[in-house]
C-alpha cells in the first residue's frame, strides 16, 4: 500500500517530535557516543521516512522507531566492531537501582562490563529495551521483530544469562581477590 509522501513527513516529524528525545537516548547509551547517537537518531528517522509504508499500525509506532533505530545502531556497531552496551542489573525492578541510574552516574562495575560482554548480541539488545526504555510486552516484541511470546522467551534467557554471567564473573573476582592476599603471606613466610 503506497501512502501520500506528504502525509509521510507530516507523521514522521511528529514522530520525530514525540520520541525524537528517547530515541536519541536510547541510542547514546547503546552506543555510547553523544555524537555518533545523534548521527544514528537523524538516520533513524529518515529510514523511518522511507519506510514509512511499512507502518501497519500507528498505534505501535513507538515500537517501530525503536526497531528501526535497534538495527540501525546494531548494524553501525557491527560495522565498527564495537558492541557496548549499558548493563541490567539483572535484580527484580525496584530493589536495586535501574541500569539507567548506574549509566547516568557511570558507576558500571567491571564484572558487570565483562557479563554484558559474555552475553549474547541480541540479548543485551532486549535487556535494554526492557529494562532501560521500559518497553512494554508488545512494544518489545514489536522492537525486536518477533511475537510476544518471543520476546517474553528471550528476556527470560538474557536475564538468566546475564545472572550466570555476572556469578561466574564475581567468582573470578573473588578469585583474583583471594590470590592477591595470599600472595603477601606467602612472602613473610619466605623471610
Amino acid at each position: 500500500m503506497t501512502r501520500d509522501r506528504a502525509t509521510a513527513r507530516a507523521v514522521v516529524e511528529e514522530l520525530f517530535r514525540l520520541h525524537g528525545g528517547e530515541i536519541y537516548s536510547y541510542l547514546a547509551r547503546m552506543v555510547r557516543d553523544d555524537e555518533l547517537a545523534a548521527d544514528l537518531a537523524q538516520e533513524t528517522f529518515v529510514k523511518a521516512y522511507r519506510a514509512f509504508d511499512s507502518l501497519e499500525e500507528p498505534s505501535r509506532a513507538r515500537a517501530w522507531l525503536y526497531q528501526i533505530a535497534n538495527r540501525t545502531a546494531l548494524d553501525e556497531l557491527r560495522r565498527r566492531k564495537i558492541v557496548r552496551f549499558v548493563p541490567w542489573t539483572g535484580e527484580s525492578r525496584g530493589s536495586a537501582r535501574s541500569a539507567e541510574e548506574i549509566a547516568l552516574h557511570g558507576r558500571l562495575s567491571a564484572e558487570m562490563e565483562r557479563a554484558l560482554a559474555a552475553i549474547p548480541e541480541r540479548q543485551r539488545g532486549a535487556l535494554l529495551l526492557a529494562e532501560v526504555h521500559d518497553l512494554t510486552g508488545l512494544e518489545l516484541a514489536a522492537a525486536l521483530g518477533v511475537s510476544h511470546v518471543a520476546a517474553r522467551a528471550l528476556l527470560t534467557r538474557a536475564r538468566e544469562s546475564l545472572r550466570q554471567a555476572l556469578a561466574l564473573e564475581r567468582a573470578r573476582s573473588a578469585e583474583r581477590d583471594a590470590a592477591k592476599t595470599a600472595r603477601p603471606e606467602r612472602a613473610e613466610d619466605d623471610r
